[in-house]
Parts: structure tokens; sequence; C-alpha cells
């Protein structure tokens, strides 16, 4: 694997309650989270960081939206090499993961055992 920023996980999600919780029990879980609240905030983290060793991505954004930030990664071989993970209530989730050839995805609400199983399933 690329050598990643100290093994930093990005998490892009708009709703600020559901990001500070998630940040927050990554935090206590040892996981060191840097956060984005739309895709063009994070398309900014990639351009001015170390690329994460993962990024957890929301689908339904402002500004810019979980399908056109995977696109623009997509587009710089550097970002697509980061593992994406979605995390959705959508009822479509799977199809459109697989569309967004994601390596997984998460239906909301999150299961924190089995997010942090993901995370370090991703990361080692």
């Amino acid at each position: 694997m690329a050598e990643h920023a100290h093994r930093i996980v990005l998490l892009i999600e708009d709703d600020v309650d559901l990001r500070e919780v998630m940040a927050e029990a990554l935090a206590v879980a040892g996981v060191r989270t840097a956060v984005a609240s739309n895709g063009a905030e994070a398309l900014g983290y990639l351009r001015n960081a170390l690329p994460p060793a993962l990024i957890l991505l929301d689908l339904m954004m402002p500004v810019m939206d979980g399908f056109q930030f995977r696109h623009a990664q997509q587009a710089v071989p550097a970002w697509n090499a980061i593992p994406v993970v979605v995390l959705s209530a959508d009822r479509e989730l799977p199809a459109k993961a697989a569309a967004l050839a994601v390596q997984h995805f998460l239906r909301k609400p999150v299961d924190l055992t089995e997010l942090l199983e993901v995370i370090e399933r991703f990361t080692e």
C-alpha cells in the first residue's frame, strides 16, 4: 500500500451532528480523522495534504455530492488509489456503490463496530 498520512481517515459528511459524533467515536477508538462537509471541501483537503488511508463518503451532500466527488477523485491517479467506503441510507445503496466502483459500503445508521472493522480492513 502507498504511504499514507499517519493512517488518517477522511470523513466526508454534510450532517454536522453526525460528522462530529462519528469523528469523536473514531478518535476514541484511536482512528485519526480529517473531516469535510462536502465533496468540494474534500477535494481541497486532498490537494493540500498527504493522501488519507481511507475515505468515508456520504452520497447526498450540498455543493458537491458523493457522486461528483468520486468522479473527480477517480480522475487523479494518486487519489484513485485511495480506498473509498460509501455511507448512506439510500435504498439503492448496493447498486449505487457498485456504479461508483467503491471498495465497500455501509448503510446508515452505521454500526460503530462494523465501521471500525471496515476501517481496520482497509488501513492495515
